[in-house]
Protein backbone atom coordinates (compact mmCIF):
# COMPACT_ATOMS: atom_id res chain seq x y z
CA UNK A 1 0.00 0.00 0.00
CA UNK A 2 1.46 3.54 -0.74
CA UNK A 3 2.12 6.05 1.64
CA UNK A 4 -0.61 8.18 0.29
CA UNK A 5 -3.61 5.11 0.82
CA UNK A 6 -1.91 4.32 4.32
CA UNK A 7 -2.35 7.66 5.63
CA UNK A 8 -5.74 8.35 4.27
CA UNK A 9 -7.03 5.09 5.53
CA UNK A 10 -4.98 6.34 8.92
CA UNK A 11 -7.47 10.10 8.81
CA UNK A 12 -10.57 8.29 7.59
CA UNK A 13 -10.41 6.07 11.08
CA UNK A 14 -9.54 8.61 13.21
CA UNK A 15 -12.28 10.23 11.35
CA UNK A 16 -14.96 7.55 12.20
CA UNK A 17 -13.38 7.19 15.49
CA UNK A 18 -13.95 10.73 16.42
CA UNK A 19 -17.36 10.89 15.07
CA UNK A 20 -18.43 7.98 17.08
CA UNK A 21 -16.91 9.94 20.30
CA UNK A 22 -18.82 12.95 19.76
CA UNK A 23 -22.16 11.19 19.19
CA UNK A 24 -21.89 9.27 22.34
CA UNK A 25 -20.48 11.98 24.69
CA UNK A 26 -23.04 14.34 23.38
CA UNK A 27 -25.89 11.32 24.88
CA UNK A 28 -27.03 11.30 20.94
CA UNK A 29 -26.66 7.86 21.60
CA UNK A 30 -26.35 4.91 24.18
CA UNK A 31 -23.77 2.81 22.40
CA UNK A 32 -21.58 0.80 24.09
CA UNK A 33 -18.34 2.09 24.60
CA UNK A 34 -16.45 -0.75 23.28
CA UNK A 35 -18.51 -0.07 19.69
CA UNK A 36 -16.98 3.39 20.31
CA UNK A 37 -13.32 2.59 20.24
CA UNK A 38 -14.25 -0.33 17.21
CA UNK A 39 -12.32 1.95 14.64
CA UNK A 40 -9.16 2.16 16.41
CA UNK A 41 -9.27 -1.69 17.14
CA UNK A 42 -9.58 -2.51 13.04
CA UNK A 43 -6.82 -0.06 12.72
CA UNK A 44 -4.39 -1.60 15.53
CA UNK A 45 -5.72 -5.35 13.97
CA UNK A 46 -4.22 -4.25 10.51
CA UNK A 47 -0.98 -2.40 11.82
CA UNK A 48 -0.02 -5.78 13.61
CA UNK A 49 -0.76 -7.66 10.82
CA UNK A 50 1.12 -5.33 8.76
CA UNK A 51 4.07 -5.66 11.13
CA UNK A 52 3.90 -9.49 11.37
CA UNK A 53 4.16 -10.24 7.37
CA UNK A 54 6.81 -7.18 6.83
CA UNK A 55 9.02 -8.78 9.70
CA UNK A 56 8.36 -12.72 8.59
CA UNK A 57 9.33 -11.24 4.61
CA UNK A 58 12.45 -9.27 5.78
CA UNK A 59 13.56 -12.14 8.08
CA UNK A 60 13.28 -14.40 4.95
CA UNK A 61 15.52 -12.27 2.75
CA UNK A 62 18.00 -10.05 5.11
CA UNK A 63 21.07 -10.86 6.49
CA UNK A 64 20.92 -8.32 9.39
CA UNK A 65 17.85 -10.50 11.06
CA UNK A 66 18.15 -9.63 14.90
CA UNK A 67 18.29 -6.12 14.49
CA UNK A 68 15.08 -6.70 12.38
CA UNK A 69 13.01 -8.64 14.39
CA UNK A 70 14.12 -6.81 17.59
CA UNK A 71 12.35 -3.74 15.93
CA UNK A 72 9.42 -5.20 14.64
CA UNK A 73 8.93 -6.63 18.28
CA UNK A 74 9.22 -3.36 19.69
CA UNK A 75 6.31 -2.38 17.18
CA UNK A 76 4.40 -4.90 18.56
CA UNK A 77 4.77 -4.28 21.80
CA UNK A 78 4.25 -0.91 21.55
CA UNK A 79 0.63 -1.66 19.36
CA UNK A 80 -0.17 -4.17 21.80
CA UNK A 81 0.66 -2.01 24.65
CA UNK A 82 -2.06 0.56 22.94
CA UNK A 83 -4.66 -2.04 22.47
CA UNK A 84 -4.76 -3.05 26.30
CA UNK A 85 -4.83 0.53 27.58
CA UNK A 86 -8.44 1.09 25.15
CA UNK A 87 -9.50 -2.02 26.79
CA UNK A 88 -8.90 -1.02 30.26
CA UNK A 89 -10.34 2.67 29.26
CA UNK A 90 -13.54 1.09 27.82
CA UNK A 91 -13.75 -1.19 30.76
CA UNK A 92 -13.80 2.17 33.29
CA UNK A 93 -16.04 4.14 30.99
CA UNK A 94 -18.84 1.47 30.66
CA UNK A 95 -18.49 -0.21 34.12
CA UNK A 96 -18.31 3.35 36.37
CA UNK A 97 -19.43 0.85 39.59
CA UNK A 98 -15.91 -1.05 39.11
CA UNK A 99 -13.73 1.56 40.35
CA UNK A 100 -10.82 0.98 38.62
CA UNK A 101 -8.37 3.70 39.32
CA UNK A 102 -6.52 5.89 36.15
CA UNK A 103 -3.42 4.61 37.25
CA UNK A 104 -4.25 1.34 36.44
CA UNK A 105 -5.86 2.47 32.83
CA UNK A 106 -2.95 4.20 31.58
CA UNK A 107 -0.48 1.78 33.31
CA UNK A 108 0.54 -0.13 29.84
CA UNK A 109 1.14 3.45 28.43
CA UNK A 110 2.97 4.56 31.27
CA UNK A 111 5.24 1.34 30.77
CA UNK A 112 5.46 1.93 26.83
CA UNK A 113 6.71 5.62 26.86
CA UNK A 114 10.02 5.02 28.60
CA UNK A 115 10.84 2.59 26.86
CA UNK A 116 10.05 3.96 23.49
CA UNK A 117 11.88 7.15 25.08
CA UNK A 118 15.02 4.73 25.66
CA UNK A 119 14.61 3.00 22.30
CA UNK A 120 14.19 6.06 20.60
CA UNK A 121 17.68 8.04 21.93
CA UNK A 122 19.46 4.68 21.65
CA UNK A 123 18.66 4.87 17.68
CA UNK A 124 19.51 8.58 17.63
CA UNK A 125 22.74 7.63 19.33
CA UNK A 126 23.44 4.73 17.21
CA UNK A 127 22.88 6.42 13.49
CA UNK A 128 25.25 9.75 14.67
CA UNK A 129 28.13 8.20 15.40
CA UNK A 130 29.68 10.70 17.79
Amino acid sequence: MAVLHRALFTWFILLVFLILLVLRLDSRTQWNWFIVFVPLWIYDSILLIYVLFNMISLCKNSHERMSIVRRKVWYIMAIIFKMATQIILCLKLEYPSWNISIILVMLPMWILFPVLLIDVFMTLVIQTHY
